[in-house]
């Protein structure tokens, strides 16, 4: 089983298209894939058979995009209603949320689904807090997973992408890569930047992903990423 951490360099810069994007890249190799998103805010109540639940856009996206058919609530087991930071959302509701039983959760969901491709989405950056004293990096350093960086290409992105390259490395885990995604349909130097972070990562690039507005879809995203390249630089 090949498993992934996507982290982006803040949020709002597509992760969850460059996650889904690659859930469809290994589709396309008939590989068993399944996504999951652990800490979802900024959730809308829909009806179910069960009653009234919390369901999140990205989490559903994350659902729809693999090839193996689970329930909402193992794609996103905390699904919070306010859209602002998790930790906040999360003791506004009465939630308490922790690094190791989110890790659990994701190896539970891997292991029962037989899924040979798994993508774990975070909630904004690297650093976001799960509660008083443990961030998003703590969940991923005990998850083991390697890490790709998503880069929202706009202004403050190389600096965005350094820290967050550092951060990764000084919790001990590996980097398989990074993605940019175009957030602006006009970017200023957006070539000079993406040269810069060619040059100064010296990590493997899985894509630029152009200005595709806010219906793109991940079959759209999928064709600008490298997983070929994603799999031989992992396996």
């Amino acid at each position: 089983m090949d498993g992934y951490f996507i982290t982006g360099t803040d949020t709002g810069v597509g992760k969850t298209l460059v996650a889904t994007g690659l859930l469809a890249a290994a589709n396309e190799q008939g590989l068993r894939t399944v996504g999951i998103k652990p800490v979802a805010a900024g959730c809308f109540s829909a009806k179910t058979d069960s009653g009234s639940t919390l369901i999140n856009a990205d989490a559903l996206a994350l659902q729809s995009a693999a090839s193996i058919a689970i329930d909402y609530r193992q794609v996103n087991p905390v699904a919070l209603e306010e859209p602002i930071a998790p930790h906040i959302a999360a003791a506004n509701s009465g939630i308490h949320m922790s690094a190791g039983e989110l890790v659990q959760h994701c190896r539970r969901v891997t292991a029962d689904s037989q899924a040979q491709f798994v993508i774990v989405e975070g909630a904004g950056g690297w650093l976001v807090p799960l509660n008083k004293t443990e961030t998003m990096a703590d969940f991923c350093t005990e998850l083991g997973f390697p890490v790709i960086i998503v880069v929202g290409m706009r202004l403050g992105c190389l600096n965005h992408t350094l820290l967050t390259v550092q951060a990764v490395r000084a919790a001990g885990l590996s980097i398989a890569g990074w993605v940019a995604n175009c957030i602006e349909p006009d970017m200023t130097a957006l070539a000079d930047n993406l040269q810069s972070l060619q040059d100064l990562l010296s990590l493997p690039a899985l894509g630029v992903v152009p200005y595709l507005g806010a219906m793109a879809t991940a079959d759209q995203a999928a064709k600008y990423l490298q997983f070929d390249l994603l799999t031989r630089v992992i396996t």
